[in-house]
């Protein structure tokens, strides 16, 4: 019984994946880290951050901060980073951009003509 037990959790996690996640290079240590993961086409852009998939919060060490995003089936994933250093869970603005450090995965550049 034990053995059938444990080939069955590895026959489960055979289709599992973690993905980790770092950004490195902020410009303070105020705050923390939103690391959020996305599964389907059109979320982004999430202008408010609630269309994502899951969601993490990191500290910020020696101006780094990681995550790992753990048992995730295969498939496609995008991520966007907010390092939203007044802790208040959402992008911050100024006129049209964000006033706090913002990413998305696969984009070199955020400006006004990113949709």
């Amino acid at each position: 019984m034990r053995k059938l037990f444990l080939m069955f959790c590895i026959a489960i996690n055979i289709f599992a994946y973690d993905l980790s996640v770092s950004i490195d290079n902020l410009d303070t240590q105020k705050g923390v880290v939103l690391f959020s993961l996305y599964n389907k086409d059109g979320s982004i852009p999430d202008k408010e951050l609630n269309k994502y998939f899951f969601q993490q919060k990191a500290f910020i060490k020696n101006n780094s901060s990681k995550t790992v995003f753990k048992n995730l089936k295969k498939g496609r994933y995008a991520i966007t980073i907010l390092h939203d250093e007044n802790s208040n869970n959402k992008i911050d603005k100024g006129f049209i951009l964000p006033i706090e450090g913002f990413g998305v995965s696969n984009y070199k550049a955020i400006n006004i003509f990113t949709r």
